[in-house]
């Protein structure tokens, strides 16, 4: 049992730890952009009842249910072994030397994944707080699609960025925090494969392609929907 306790509490095994629950991440961000970029289609076109149902289902169905947990669990040991590397990592070069300069060595992305990740972190709070929390305890509005009662999650999301005294700031919050998620991805994306071991010379430039497509493109397209809430809807 102890050996068992020793692996988990191991650098490499946390470094393990830190790639899957990354890349998992990283999948739930695509999911999760697929169903909130339908607040980006007319209202006309039924927009509103599709987002809604979507909601509903995303919290209502049993699989997805226990992902959600999965998720949740994920973002935990992602923030937990983030933070113990990074302090392992400065017990173990408590000097820094003069002509140490790690800016000519390093990304600066890379040297600062604990700061990104630390904003990150504040904003999924945020976020929770002013969007999940009030989906699955109110107060929400609902109303009846085909019988079926839906809390009305499209106008709380629309309202909220759209509201004349924090409309503005909310949304200048979310694409700064968006502009950090990109950095982090960036510099997450390719470290999580080079961690799990997935670092053939010949595979990787893609997989660093791949990353920084990643990084930029998803960020973007959830940084696009409050600018098109606020500004033009």
């Amino acid at each position: 049992m102890s050996q068992v306790a020793g692996l988990f509490n191991s650098s490499l095994a946390r470094k393990y730890w830190m790639a899957l629950t990354g890349l998992f991440l990283c999948l739930f961000l695509v999911g999760h952009l697929a169903g909130n970029l339908q607040l980006l289609l007319p209202l006309e076109d039924g927009a509103k009842d599709q987002f809604n149902l979507y909601a509903k289902f995303m919290t209502t169905n049993p699989v997805v249910k226990i992902l959600s947990y999965l998720t949740y669990i994920s973002i935990l040991l992602h923030v937990v072994d983030g933070i113990v590397l990074t302090i392992r990592n400065r017990k173990a070069r408590p000097q820094k030397y003069a002509y140490n300069k790690p800016g000519a060595n390093s990304a600066w992305n890379s040297r600062f994944m604990g700061f990104l990740g630390t904003v990150i972190l504040v904003f999924i709070v945020l976020h929770l707080n002013a969007f999940w929390a009030k989906m699955h305890w109110g107060p929400i509005d609902t109303y009846m699609i085909d019988g079926e009662e839906v809390k009305d999650l499209y106008t709380l999301t629309i309202a909220s960025f759209q509201d004349a005294s924090a409309g503005l700031g909310m949304t200048i919050v979310y694409v700064i925090s968006m502009i950090v998620l990109g950095f982090h991805l960036v510099h997450g994306f390719q470290s999580a494969f080079r961690s799990m071991g997935w670092n053939h010379p010949k595979y990787m430039p893609i997989v660093m392609t791949v990353g920084k497509l990643f990084g930029i493109i998803i960020p973007a397209l959830f940084a696009l929907i409050p600018i098109y809430i606020h500004f033009i809807l």
